[in-house]
């Protein structure tokens, strides 16, 4: 098998990929994540998930790379991460009673053939209707500040939920493993 690198620095993709018990190193690409010009939500996250893997191709010959990228959207809004405590307010107001998708992007790049594999994971969050106090005491619990949405579905975000929908529950936290274990199968890793 060839080396398997995590062309991210998160740490919740990190441990997601830690579940499928293969070795892998991590680094974080440096690419522009800027979303172009009425450039579609789906259309950004398989963009932006193929050039993190692609930046780092160079650097690691011989590797099969993950990239991944993820947007919450409401509506027709991107939320992205929030950073603050008054923008995660904000987000998590406007998403009370709606129905989130999250989109995740994921990229599979042999670096030694060039083959690239890139597809979109969609999951669905249906939010209980939330009150400024709850959302307060929820954001000061958890800081989910580095979240797209603002909220963290591995921790206490879960209980701003009214229910869920999607093909793969990792894909919510920003690696559809379901997805990426197809791809890594394509590229002949042996997996149990």
């Amino acid at each position: 098998m060839l080396p398997l690198l995590l062309a991210s620095s998160s740490p919740y993709r990190r441990e997601l990929l830690e579940r499928l018990r293969l070795p892998f190193s991590w680094t974080s690409p440096d690419i522009d994540e800027q979303r172009l010009d009425e450039e579609p939500a789906l259309e950004l996250v398989k963009r932006l998930a193929r050039e993190k893997a692609q930046a780092l191709a160079t650097s690691h010959p011989d590797h099969l790379i993950i990239g991944s990228d993820q947007v919450a959207v409401l509506g027709e809004q991107i939320l992205g991460k929030p950073h603050t405590f008054e923008r995660a307010c904000e987000q998590l107001l406007a998403a009370s009673g709606n129905h989130v998708t999250f989109l995740t992007g994921l990229a599979l790049l042999n670096s030694s053939t060039g083959h690239c594999q890139v597809d979109c994971v969609p999951f669905t969050v249906n939010m209980r209707e939330l009150d400024l106090p709850r959302i307060e005491r929820y954001l000061r619990a958890e800081q989910p500040y580095d979240c797209a949405g603002s909220f963290k579905a591995e921790g206490l975000g879960v209980s701003l939920f009214q229910s869920t929908h999607g093909v793969d529950a990792t894909s919510l936290i920003g690696l559809p493993l379901i997805r990426l274990v197809d791809m890594l199968l394509a590229e002949g890793v042996s997996l149990p």
